[in-house]
């Protein structure tokens, strides 16, 4: 049952207002002050009254068989829904799957995410990119699209010939295997030793140039050092990926769509139908003043650019996957960027142009500071991942002694996995962010471990009460009715709305604090109330029942997230 469109129906009708606009300003209230609110101005502006005088006069007014109590507190009018009505509604339709369904068939999403360069290893930035991505994913195969989760690997281009020259002139012959570094770590130190070099001798950022113009005219020399080095790089990632547990429906590479050119026959395009102009020096560039900043989409020497090739893979996508959106998740430092972007398409007239959307999201620093790949300051993803594993295995070492090494390092990577995740999505990912590992890892903070924590801790009681062969069904819901439990039930009722909320935001932030509150709900629930040690055996199956249901809504929003529940911490 739907309580919130049950009260939407009401409000409409007794109000005389459209569904859509009561459903709009709807709220739920703080704690003790009821399960739903209604702001009470637009009415009394109609009825030219002051919005407290119309929430006392309305209050009285409004009753249901699912209302326990209408109070009028201020301007707003508070709802209390009748305990025995929402503890049934709620539980049976946590059992029969409807707390999270939705409309199928909701379109085709493409969701890019990751999209590294090959000069350097993945960084704690990626680690964010990553799990908003698949995140954002699963929330969207959740209400109903069907997704394809997408990579565009950047391995071609200036700074990719930066490593590459700098193994040429300083790398010795060497490979990762006999230094036994991990194969896109040691691609990554040839980025940083170029920068080092470079600033004491500038000309090698002519030598960089000239290796690019060999690169695109296929010298074979020049494509062999690619290949080896973009290999290395690429197969290092793969391995993060798999740590990480990140993964791809399709993998988009920079220099395929290269070979490819649709990107240089777009830019005729649009230099044909006076779009796209030829600067002074040789460039072409889109024409988008004054309301943006013009765009350079290939260089002066003919050499392109990200632009150059995001012009062809979009069109590559829509073409060949018919899609109803593509998502790019990227980092706001390329808000103009994907602004000139999808302007460039509406001018080109694309009809698609409209389903582009950029996904931003700021920018993570360690409590040391702000990250600088170039000057080899940047936190590898690998290195963060491996940190925060040990703080996690020195923990459960603490608590479970007994337990065999292979068991404990298979746990601790399933909690770190769950502290970082969790971590990067809790806030606003429109914010900057100061990733702090201990923080992630805390069991009774707002973190992922304190979810798995609260679902190991539920999933203890029922194997218990199964030890105790204490047998329960899905019934006797009516007798829920201790606050504890109501206030728990609360938060379980409120999953699908947040999920939509999610949705509708494309952030993850809502959907992260309804299972907070579920947790604290629940843990407030199992430390004040006797599940086990019911009064009678009618108590015992709507409290086991209870304890069941959380699970379940745990387990499926901490899929969405992509947070392994595990039954034993």
């Amino acid at each position: 049952m739907d309580f919130r469109s049950k009260l939407v129906d009401l409000l409409s009708k007794k109000f005389s207002l459209p569904a859509e606009s009561i459903d709009k300003v709807l709220t739920v209230p703080p704690t003790g002050m009821g399960d739903f609110a209604y702001p009470c101005f637009v009415l009394a502006k109609n009825q030219k009254k002051a919005p407290n005088i119309v929430a006392n006069e309305l209050a009285n007014l409004i009753s249901s068989d699912f209302i326990e109590k209408v109070e009028a507190k201020g301007p707003y009018i508070n709802f209390f829904l009748k305990k025995e009505a929402l503890s049934e509604a709620v539980l049976e339709s946590v059992f029969d799957g409807k707390f999270s369904e939705f409309l199928k068939n909701q379109g085709k999403v493409m969701v890019e995410y990751s999209s590294p360069n090959t000069n350097k290893p993945l960084h704690v930035g990626h680690l964010r990119n990553n799990t908003l991505g698949l995140a954002i994913s699963n929330l969207l195969e959740l209400t109903g699209h069907e997704v394809i989760k997408a990579n565009l690997i950047n391995d071609r281009g200036i700074h990719i010939c930066k490593s590459m020259l700098a193994y040429q002139l300083f790398g010795e012959g060497k490979d990762p295997l006999s230094l036994g570094i991990k194969s896109d770590h040691f691609v990554g130190d040839m980025y940083v030793l170029y920068n080092k070099k470079v600033a004491e001798d500038p000309t090698l950022e002519e030598k960089t140039k000239e290796l690019l113009l060999k690169w695109e005219k296929g010298d074979k020399e020049t494509i062999a050092l690619w290949k080896k080095m973009n290999k290395w790089a690429i197969d290092g990632m793969k391995e993060t990926y798999v740590d990480f547990g990140t993964k791809f429906d399709v993998i988009f590479l920079e220099s395929e769509m290269f070979k490819k050119q649709k990107g240089k026959q777009i830019i005729e395009e649009g230099l044909s139908k006076g779009i796209f102009k030829k600067e002074d020096n040789g460039a072409i560039s889109a024409v988008l003043e004054p309301i943006l900043p013009n765009k350079v989409l290939l260089r002066g020497d003919g050499t392109s650019l990200y632009a150059t090739n995001d012009l062809g893979v979009t069109q590559e996508k829509f073409d060949e996957y018919n899609l109803d959106k593509n998502i790019w998740v990227i980092g706001n430092e390329q808000d103009l960027y994907f602004k000139q972007l999808f302007a460039i398409f509406k001018k080109l007239n694309r009809k698609w142009a409209e389903k582009c959307y950029h996904l931003s999201y700021g920018m993570v620093a360690l409590p040391e500071g702000r990250m600088k790949s170039r000057e080899g300051t940047t936190a590898d993803a690998d290195d963060l991942l491996a940190e925060v594993k040990s703080i996690a295995l020195d923990e459960i070492k603490k608590r479970y002694p007994q337990l065999n090494e292979n068991d404990a390092q298979k746990r601790a990577h399933k909690i770190a996995l769950a502290g970082i995740k969790f971590f990067l999505l809790k806030n606003d990912a429109k914010k900057e962010m100061i990733f702090n590992p201990k923080e992630s890892l805390s069991f009774d903070g707002e973190t992922g471990p304190y979810l798995q924590y609260t679902f190991a801790r539920a999933k203890s009681i029922l194997r218990k009460a199964k030890e105790e062969n204490k047998q329960y069904s899905h019934t006797n819901f009516d007798l829920l009715t201790h606050e504890k439990e109501k206030a728990l039930i609360v938060e379980l009722s409120k999953f699908k709305e947040t999920i939509s909320r999610s949705w509708g935001e494309l952030s993850l932030h809502p959907l992260c604090h309804n299972l907070l509150s579920i947790a604290e709900k629940f843990n407030s629930y199992y430390h004040e109330v006797p599940v086990l040690k019911s009064d009678s055996k009618e108590l015992l199956n709507a409290r086991l029942s209870l304890v069941e249901a959380t699970t379940i809504v745990l387990a499926k929003g901490m899929k969405v997230l992509d947070i392994e529940a595990i039954e034993e911490m």
